[in-house]
């Protein structure tokens, strides 16, 4: 299975940190559509990422244009304006997660065009937004529960007990 997220000209480089660490660690492909508001080599861009990045599956893009372009599958586009919840959609192989900045969100009219394909994340009236890199974890993980988490370790261990021993 293969899962797409799209940032759409992020603006804050601990968001796109943050969310190149959960792309690592789920196997989810970052692809990102410029302009940034920061360099790819931002040192706090690296520090949110870690040492995560040898893992990553990273792609620029040059505009949206360039994007569509080059990629093909099914986009979903996260949007506080979104009429639909994220949770009513099923995802299937290859989709793309497509997430707007931080402070505009993705543009009113890619929204318009594509109103079947726009998803929301339930959240209080009286304010804007989830934090990006929330939001993009959200997503991330619904799409990997539906699909039963493929290739994730779902269990743990503890390092100073045995958890066969508990009772």
């Amino acid at each position: 299975m293969e899962l797409n997220i799209v940032l759409a000209q992020p603006q804050i480089p601990q968001n796109t940190g943050n969310i190149a660490r959960t792309c690592a660690v789920t196997g989810a492909r970052l692809h990102i559509i410029r302009p940034m508001g920061f360099e790819p080599t931002d040192k706090q861009l690296k520090r949110a990422g870690l040492d995560y990045w040898s893992y990553l599956d990273i792609t620029y893009y040059d505009s949206f244009e360039d994007f569509f372009a080059q990629n093909d599958g099914e986009y979903f586009y996260f949007s506080t304006k979104a009429q639909k919840l994220y949770s009513d959609v099923r995802y299937p192989d290859k989709s793309y997660l497509f997430f707007g900045r931080e402070d505009a969100g993705l543009p009113e009219e890619l929204l318009f065009q594509n109103k079947e394909r726009c998803v929301r994340i339930p959240m209080r009236s009286t304010l804007r937004s989830l934090n990006l890199s929330n939001s993009v974890a959200i997503g991330v993980y619904e799409a990997l529960r539906q699909w039963d988490f493929p290739e994730l370790q779902n269990f743990g261990r503890l390092t100073q007990f045995d958890w066969s021993n508990a009772e």
